[in-house]
C-alpha cells in the first residue's frame, strides 16, 4: 500500500509513492520547474500556473495515485495564486521571490511595510495588486501554488488551506490560527491534517508549507531537532509555546505544536563562497578546474580545531540585512587553506547554536538534511562536536514530498497523528 506526496518547488517538482509499512521509496519522480514567465518588470517573479498543474498530472500517473491510499502536497511558500469561482486559475503564481512589495508606496513606507507585513509574502503582493488595478476581475480566492494542485485535483471551487501555508501569506495570528487582516479573497483555514476531497477516488490531505513538510518528512522523534544546509541554512524544533528572541522565528505545525524556526541567510551559500576562492586562487597558477569541493574535504579529513575565526554571516540575517561577516583573530601561524576552511564551517555551525541555544532548547540527537551537510563529513563533524549530539541522517533526500505523503496518511485515517506515521522515517545505518 502506497502513499504518494508532491512537492512543487520553485526550480523543481517532486513526487514520491512511498510502502506505508516500510516506510521505504518505492518510486521518486523529480522534474525541472520550467513555468518561470519572462517578464519586463525587474521585481516581477512569475510562474505559469497550468504548466506546474501539467507537471502534478504527470506525476500523479507515473507514480500510479489513482492506486495509492492518500495523496499529499507540499511547495513553495508565500506565492499566491488567484482563482474564480469555479476554482479556476485567473493569473500565474506571484512566487515568494516577486519583489513588487518592496517598492515605495506612502509615508516612506514599501508596500509591505504599510500592510505590516514582508515582501515576497503572498497578502503583501495581493495588496501592492490591489493598489494598483492587477488583480483579476473575476478573482474570488487566493491560495498558494500546492493548495490550487490539490484543490484542482479533487475538482473543488474553493481552496482549504492549513495553517502550515497561511502563515506563509503573512499578517497570521499563530496563536488563534486566523489572518489578523480583512480581505475578501482569503481562503478558509485548517489547522487539521485532514482530506479536501478525492482524486480518482483517493483522499487527497491539505496542502502543507514546504518547511513544516520537511520536518515531517525527517524527523522521526518529536524530541529531535532538524539543521538543514541549502543554499541558506536552518535550525528547528518543535515546541509547545510560541518561541522568541536569538532571530528565532515561530511557525504554526499542527494546532497542537509550533515549529520554532532559525535561519541563517548565507549557509551553504558560505562553503561555496569559501570554494569559489579556492579556485580563483587555482586560476592564477593556470588550473582551471570546475570544481575543488573534493579537495577540500581532503584538506578537512585530518582538520579538528583552528585559532581562526569566521563570523558567516556574509549576506546579513532577516533582521538586519546589512549585517556583514569578518574572518578574525588571524595569525602567521592559522592563514591556511586547512584553517580557513575549517573556520567557515565552524562559522556556519555557529550561527544556527547560536539561534538553538538562544531558544532553550535541548535536542535528544540533531536531523541533518540538504546537500550541504549531507555531502560534507566535515560540517557534520563539527555541528556533532558544538551541539553535544548525535547525528542523524534521513535515508531518503525527498524530504518534504516524503512528508506531505506522511500528512496524506493521517488524513486517510492510516495514522492516528502525525507523530505516529513519523515512526516509519528510516536513517542511514539504521
Amino acid at each position: 500500500m502506497n502513499i504518494v506526496g508532491i512537492d512543487i518547488g520553485t526550480t523543481s517538482i517532486c513526487g514520491v509513492a512511498v510502502d506505508i509499512v516500510s516506510g521505504d521509496i518505492v518510486k521518486s519522480v523529480t522534474k525541472q520547474n520550467n513555468s518561470f514567465i519572462n517578464s519586463e518588470k525587474e521585481y516581477e517573479r512569475i510562474q505559469d500556473t497550468e504548466e506546474i498543474m501539467r507537471s502534478v498530472t504527470g506525476l500523479l500517473s507515473e507514480l500510479d495515485a489513482e492506486n495509492a491510499i492518500a495523496i499529499g502536497f507540499s511547495g513553495q511558500m508565500h506565492g499566491i495564486v488567484y482563482v474564480d469561482e469555479n476554482g479556476s486559475a485567473l493569473s500565474p503564481l506571484y512566487t515568494w521571490q516577486d519583489a513588487r512589495a518592496a517598492l515605495d508606496f506612502k509615508g516612506g513606507k514599501t508596500y509591505a511595510q504599510a500592510l505590516g507585513c514582508f515582501a515576497g509574502y503572498g497578502l503583501a503582493t495581493d495588496f501592492y495588486n490591489e493598489q494598483n488595478g492587477l488583480i483579476p476581475e473575476n478573482a474570488v480566492c487566493l491560495c498558494t501554488v500546492a493548495d490550487y494542485a490539490a484543490m484542482r485535483i479533487c475538482g473543488l471551487k474553493k481552496p482549504l488551506v492549513h495553517i502550515t501555508n497561511a502563515a506563509s501569506l503573512g499578517c497570521f495570528d499563530i496563536n488563534e490560527n486566523r489572518f489578523k487582516i480583512d480581505n475578501p479573497r482569503l481562503p478558509e483555514v485548517t489547522a487539521e491534517f485532514k482530506a479536501i476531497g478525492e482524486y480518482k477516488g483517493v483522499p487527497v490531505s491539505a496542502a502543507l508549507g514546504d518547511n513544516q513538510a520537511s520536518f515531517i518528512g525527517s524527523v522521526s522523534d518529536s524530541e529531535d531537532a532538524l539543521i538543514n544546509v541549502g543554499t541558506g541554512s536552518q535550525i528547528s524544533w518543535l515546541s509547545a509555546s510560541p518561541v522568541d528572541g536569538g532571530g528565532l522565528e515561530t511557525r504554526p505545525f499542527d494546532g497542537r505544536n509550533y515549529l520554532a524556526a532559525g535561519c541563517a541567510l548565507c549557509g551553504g551559500r558560505a562553503f561555496a563562497m569559501l570554494e569559489r576562492l579556492f579556485r580563483e586562487i587555482a586560476s592564477l597558477a593556470g588550473d582551471n578546474t570546475d570544481s575543488l569541493y573534493p579537495q577540500i574535504d581532503r584538506l578537512l579529513e585530518t582538520k579538528t580545531e583552528t585559532t581562526l575565526s569566521a563570523d558567516c554571516r556574509f549576506c546579513g540575517t532577516r533582521s538586519d540585512p546589512n549585517i556583514r561577516g569578518s574572518i578574525g583573530n588571524i595569525s602567521e601561524n592559522n592563514l591556511t587553506a586547512a584553517d580557513l576552511a575549517f573556520a567557515v564551517l565552524n562559522g556556519m555551525s555557529k550561527e544556527l547554536y547560536d539561534m538553538y541555544s538562544s531558544g532553550g532548547k535541548m535536542a535528544k540527537k540533531l536531523v541533518c538534511s540538504g546537500n550541504g551537510i549531507r555531502k560534507n563529513a566535515a560540517l557534520r563533524r563539527i555541528v556533532s562536536g558544538m551541539f553535544g549530539c548525535e547525528i542523524k541522517i534521513p535515508l531518503y533526500a525527498e524530504e518534504a514530498s516524503y512528508g506531505a505523503a506522511l500528512a496524506a496518511a493521517v488524513a486517510g485515517g492510516e495514522f492516528g497523528n502525525i507523530y505516529e506515521a513519523c515512526k516509519i522515517i528510516k536513517y542511514k545505518d539504521e
